[in-house]
């Protein structure tokens, strides 16, 4: 059992549990110690990954035994005198103070989760997006250049695309879709490919292009430019921006109002070093 962790769990209950032990409930014991609700939820909290590979099932039994071995051993680190000790007296101290700046940082971060935040910073980021153009195409690839020529002088004889495809492209992905390849950006797609593509007009078949995959005859379906992200869909990356954003403003501003001095160097030693002069 990580002691770290243990020592953290039992000084944030040694701190807080004044504040809600009466209201809640009281789901288990053992030698007599209550385990609470509140200390299911801390310790879920605290054992993340741990309990993220359970089934929903078996978590909560989890938790339960992982709380009843810490109460047993925070019983007998106390009868052992370890929390008399100056080291656990220091490690209490630091813990107290990284709960409560988490605490605090949590608080300060949801401030700055609203919906008109959210809003204005989706609208100024996409207003200042340049357009993209995106291509939809089709593509046969064979093995060498004979190949792509004979699929070529099929297509201008009239051939579907999309059923040579099926029969002829190399390509495991687009070829059971009759070459399809959806919408795509030229960053996507490998230099000698997306040249070729974006040149064509919509419903024109390009010559035999070389790649390091092969040999491609591609039809343009379609262009337009690149639709913006919906507000929907990236409000949850949006709100974890402006809450970290905020939150390392809040420590930025309080060690711009502190005063810091490093007593475990000289004062020079901080300064930058002054450019040589020729």
């Amino acid at each position: 059992m990580n002691s770290a962790r243990i020592i953290a769990v039992l000084g944030f209950a040694l701190l807080a549990a004044p504040a809600f032990a009466q209201a809640d409930k009281v789901v288990a014991k053992v030698d007599g110690i209550a385990i609470t609700e509140k200390d299911i939820a801390l310790a879920s909290e605290d054992l993340g990954e741990r309990l993220a590979q359970l089934p929903d099932e078996r978590k909560r039994d989890e938790v339960i035994n992982y709380l009843v071995d810490l109460k047993l051993g925070a019983k007998a680190a106390a009868a052992a005198k370890i929390g008399d000790t100056p080291d656990f007296a220091a490690r209490l101290a630091y813990y107290r103070e990284k709960v409560l700046l988490d605490e605090y940082l949590t608080s300060e971060g949801k401030k700055a989760v609203t919906p008109e935040a959210a809003k204005k910073l989706y609208d100024e980021t996409t207003k200042a997006m340049a357009p993209e153009e995106e291509a939809h195409a089709r593509h046969i690839l064979v093995e060498d250049e004979a190949q792509a020529k004979a699929v070529v002088e099929r297509l201008k004889k009239g051939e579907d695309f999309a059923k040579v495809a099926g029969e002829l492209s190399k390509d495991p992905g687009s070829g059971k879709e009759g070459g399809d390849l959806g919408w795509f950006t030229k960053d996507r797609m490998v230099p000698e490919f997306a040249e070729a593509a974006f040149k064509l007009q919509k419903g024109q078949v390009s010559d035999p292009v070389k790649s390091q995959f092969g040999w491609h005859v591609i039809r343009l379906e379609d262009k337009r430019a690149k639709p913006l992200p919906d507000f929907a869909a990236v409000k949850p990356q949006i709100d974890q921006y402006l809450e970290r954003k905020a939150q390392q403003d809040v420590v930025l501003a309080l060690r711009e109002k502190a005063k810091v001095e490093r007593l475990d160097k000289p004062a020079d030693a901080a300064k930058p070093a002054e450019p040589k002069k020729n």
